[in-house]
């Protein structure tokens, strides 16, 4: 049986570091050192001994503690969270449970293969870690060989320095050597890894192992200091931008310089960074009419409307008479119902100020296509209703359908709409097209609504 032993623990320590690899790769090896205390007592067995765990931290009555430096443990990473280690411990033996006992001598030899749970419970520097191994231990230069359980916890003060406790439950092989507890506590350091570049990133992690770089581009450096790496940089020693690979762009146009036609003059990047004062498409030193829109087909001069109503005099078959474009520039009477539906569409969608008849901003831009459709009506005539919810008396509703109509009318006056051609009504209430009981069917009842009259 004692040849059995110690053949185990001679597997135990050759499979471990035959499996060793690299300690969270970065550093593969840890030192513990520090201070063990044994303690025979609560192991599950009849008096001077206790029952399992009884009394476990009667520190004073059954701990075996030498006050010097008495367990050293090095330890190597094997990869996916587990680790082996090997721990060598002295003490002397002089409480057996409740019962005292001669000054006998204690040493220990243990290996332990560790499974940490400190990524997978993420629980920050807190680092908890489960280990099942084997040993030998000696007390009176009589060995046997046990089998260990541990639980242990490293507190890392920093990225390697540690404070560690463990508690380990040793089984005998032998009926000589009592089975025990015996726990620990110090401090640990975590080492290891190569840096060939010097620069603080080991190997593994380096992108660029033979050159010193940054942290940030994972040890590659950036010469320019722009924040690109070199390898990604199309400008590496000139400062730049990320969204040019590095390369600069002076003025600041969005045209890097290597690519910009006018290096020194905000442009536009359809136009390869040249500016277009007239916004026409055709850039200022091509542009016949460089302050004055117009098509580059006309060298950036624009083609005459002679009666403003958006079609070219050119394409216009009544070019002195304001028309439409779908009548080829001759004005329609009456707009269709599509257009009615589309007037309305727009209608609908004016926004007032709670409570008020003045606009709110965001209204202009719609105001603004419905008096372009009214001009292509110059003789049809209309009439703008106002709408409001029941919420409050029907007398305000009214008027205050009223103002907001007026409104409507008045803006459309004052941008060039006759007033002749227009009429403003308030309905207030008296015709929902939605259920005024919810708020969406409320929002839907304030509107304004267009009518042709003739």
């Amino acid at each position: 049986m004692k040849n059995l032993s110690r053949l185990m623990f001679v597997l135990l320590l050759v499979t471990g570091f035959n499996n060793a690899n690299a300690q969270d790769d970065n550093n593969p090896w840890q030192i513990s050192i520090g201070f063990n205390a044994v303690d025979l007592y609560p192991v599950g067995e009849n008096a001077p001994l206790g029952e399992y765990f009884d009394e476990y931290f009667n520190v004073t009555d059954h701990y075996n503690v030498v006050p010097v430096l008495s367990t050293f443990t090095i330890s190597k990473y094997l990869g996916d969270n587990f680790s082996f280690g090997v721990t060598g411990s002295i003490n002397r033996i002089e409480k057996v449970g409740d019962a005292s006992a001669r000054d006998l001598t204690y040493f220990g030899a243990d290996g332990i293969i560790k499974y940490d749970l400190g990524n997978l419970l993420n629980l920050g520097k807190f680092d908890p870690y489960l280990g099942v191994g084997g040993g030998y231990t000696w007390v009176q230069k009589i060995g046997a060989g046990t089998l260990n359980g541990s639980l242990g916890l490293n507190y890392w003060l920093s990225d390697k320095f540690a404070v560690t406790a463990q508690s380990t439950y040793k089984h005998s092989f032998e009926d000589y050597l009592p089975k025990h507890f015996q726990h620990s506590v110090g401090v640990s350091v975590k080492f290891g890894g190569k840096d060939t570049d010097g620069d603080g990133i080991y190997d593994k992690d380096d992108e660029c192992p033979e050159v010193a770089g940054l942290a940030a581009f994972n040890g590659c450096p950036d010469t320019d200091g722009d924040g690109i790496k070199d390898g990604d940089d199309a400008c590496p020693n000139e400062a730049g931008l990320a969204e040019f690979n590095g390369c600069p762009d002076a003025d600041g146009d969005g045209v890097p310089d290597n690519a910009d036609d006018c290096p020194n003059t905000p442009g536009l990047k359809s136009l390869a960074g040249c500016p277009d004062a007239d916004g026409d498409g055709v850039k200022d030193g091509d542009d016949q009419c460089p302050n004055e829109a117009g098509p580059a087909a006309n060298n950036g001069c624009p083609w005459p409307d002679s009666d403003g109503d958006g079609v070219l005099d050119k394409d216009d078959q009544c070019p002195n008479e304001a028309g439409t474009v779908a009548n080829n520039g001759c004005p329609e009477v009456n707009p269709t119902e599509e257009v009615m539906a589309t007037l309305n569409s727009y209608a609908r969608t004016i926004l007032f100020d709670t409570g008020k008849s003045s606009f709110k901003n965001e209204t202009m831009p719609v105001l603004t296509a419905m008096t372009a459709i009214f001009k292509e009506y110059p003789n049809a005539d209309f009439s703008i209703e106002g709408h409001t919810d029941s919420v409050g008396s029907s007398s305000s509703n009214k008027l205050l359908s009223e103002r907001r109509a007026n409104a409507v009318r008045d803006y459309l006056i004052a941008n060039g709409i006759n007033a002749d051609r227009l009429t403003a009504v308030g309905l207030g209430e008296e015709y929902p097209i939605d259920n005024n009981k919810t708020r969406s069917g409320r929002k839907n009842n304030r509107r304004v609504e267009v009518k042709l009259k003739n």
